[in-house]
């Protein structure tokens, strides 16, 4: 019996989603660097942290798919597969949660500084440069959780 037609996805735009992920985690990563203050908090340097190992994974990736489009061949093979599978869904989870923690705390310092009649504009503006931030981390969120159902279907169909 033959195997089941693959639903893989082209590579082309595979590699696309991976260009559009990287360009929203570049520039939330730009974004929150440049921002004063933000290494005060934990979340903040969490939500870096994540945006920075998700760059690193995404140019790993984009390479691998720049290879995979030229060659025509998957560096590894099946068993590379495997790694992009779950090396995606990690790297989405981890992206979903730095975005998480850097709304919920941009929320929280709000009401803190409102209630303490601290809100001026300083404050406004480092929070609205925390939220752009998060908003395109969240943004690079969705293209890799694009990239993860992309990934599973690549995965190497069983044939019993």
């Amino acid at each position: 019996m033959a195997p089941p037609p693959s639903m893989a996805v082209s590579p082309l735009v595979a590699l696309i989603v991976r260009i559009v992920t990287f360009g929203g985690l570049l520039i939330s990563v730009i974004v929150l660097a440049t921002t004063t203050g933000f290494n005060e908090s934990y979340a903040f340097r969490y939500m870096l942290a994540s945006g920075v190992i998700g760059m690193a994974y995404t140019i790993l990736q984009t390479a691998l798919t720049l290879f995979y489009l030229s060659t025509g061949n998957r560096l590894g093979g099946d068993g590379f597969a495997f790694l992009d599978f779950f090396g995606d869904k990690v790297i989405s989870y981890m992206l979903a949660t730095g975005a998480a923690a850097g709304f919920g705390l941009s929320v929280d310092l709000a009401r803190l500084l409102q209630a303490q009649g601290n809100f001026n504009s300083t404050a406004e503006s480092f929070l609205q440069k925390a939220n752009v931030s998060a908003s395109l981390l969240f943004i690079g969120f969705l293209f890799s959780a694009i990239s993860s159902v992309f990934s599973s279907l690549s995965l190497p169909k069983r044939v019993d």
